[in-house]
C-alpha cells in the first residue's frame, strides 16, 4: 500500500503525496514548497501531478511543480472512470465523480480515497454543476465503497460540517465522539464513519427521514430524500 502525506495550506486546503519508496504522485499539490522540500527529503522522484478538479485552489501549485521536478500532468478531465494509474509498484485507480464540477474525479490509493470538493469529512461539496442526478449517484457509488476506506479531503470543514450536521441530527452522539478525535494537523474520516455523521450520507437514517417530514419535503424514494437534503440550509 502506498504511504500518503497530506499537507495544509490557505486557510482550510489540503493536497497530498501519494509516494512508494522512489516515486511520487502529487495531488492538488498547493503546498508546492512543502511538498518538495518532503520529497527531496526523502530522495523521491515526482512522476505525476494530478489535481481532483480544476478550481483555482487545488492547481495552485502545478506550474512550479511540475517546473521544479518535471513530472507528467494528469487532467482531471480526460482521466478515465477506472482508470489506474501506475506508478513505482504502486496504483491508484481513478473515479469519476460528477457534481461538485463535470471534471470532479477521486483518487483510490490502497484503502484512501483522496475525495477533493466532493466528498468532505462530513458533509459534501456544493453541487456547482447543478446536475444534482449526476451527484446523487456519485455519493451513492462512494457510500458502497468499504467501509474502513479512509476519506482524505480537499479542505477542513470538520467543524462547520459537524455544527450543520448537529442541528439536524442534535441526538446523534457519533458527532462529539468524532469531533473528540478530530486533529487539523490530520484530517482525515471513514467511509463508516461517514455513514453516521455524515447527513448526505445518511438520507435512510430514521432521524434524518424524520426531519424531512416535518419540513414537508419529499422522502418516498431515496433520491428525493438527498435532495430534499440538499434543498436545506
Amino acid at each position: 500500500m502506498p504511504t500518503i502525506r497530506q499537507f495544509r495550506y490557505g486557510a482550510d486546503n489540503l493536497g497530498y503525496v501519494i509516494h512508494g519508496q522512489r516515486r511520487a504522485l502529487i495531488v492538488d499539490g498547493g503546498a508546492a514548497a512543502d511538498i518538495l522540500r518532503y520529497t527531496e527529503s526523502r530522495g523521491l522522484e515526482v512522476s505525476l501531478v494530478g489535481n481532483t478538479h480544476g478550481h483555482a485552489d487545488h492547481t495552485s501549485g502545478n506550474a512550479a511543480l511540475l517546473k521544479k521536478t518535471g513530472a507528467k500532468y494528469l487532467p482531471p478531465d480526460v482521466l478515465k472512470a477506472g482508470e489506474r494509474i501506475a506508478f513505482e509498484n504502486e496504483t491508484v485507480t481513478v473515479i469519476r465523480t460528477p457534481g461538485h464540477t463535470t471534471d470532479s474525479i477521486c483518487f483510490l490509493a490502497g484503502t484512501c480515497l483522496i475525495s477533493g470538493d466532493t466528498l468532505f469529512n462530513g458533509t459534501i461539496g456544493n453541487c456547482f454543476t447543478g446536475d444534482l442526478p449526476a451527484f446523487y449517484r456519485t455519493v451513492k457509488s462512494l457510500m458502497a465503497l468499504p467501509p474502513e476506506t479512509v476519506v482524505y479531503a480537499g479542505h477542513d470543514y470538520v467543524r462547520d460540517s459537524l455544527a450543520f450536521a448537529r442541528k439536524l441530527e442534535p441526538e446523534n452522539r457519533d458527532l462529539e465522539s468524532f469531533l473528540t478525535r478530530y486533529d487539523p494537523r490530520h484530517v482525515f474520516s471513514t467511509i463508516d464513519e461517514e455513514l453516521r455523521i455524515n447527513p448526505y450520507f445518511r438520507f435512510n437514517a430514521e432521524p434524518i427521514v424524520d426531519l424531512l417530514r416535518r419540513k414537508n419535503l419529499p422522502t418516498a424514494t431515496e433520491e428525493e430524500r438527498w435532495r430534499s437534503l440538499m434543498s436545506i440550509e
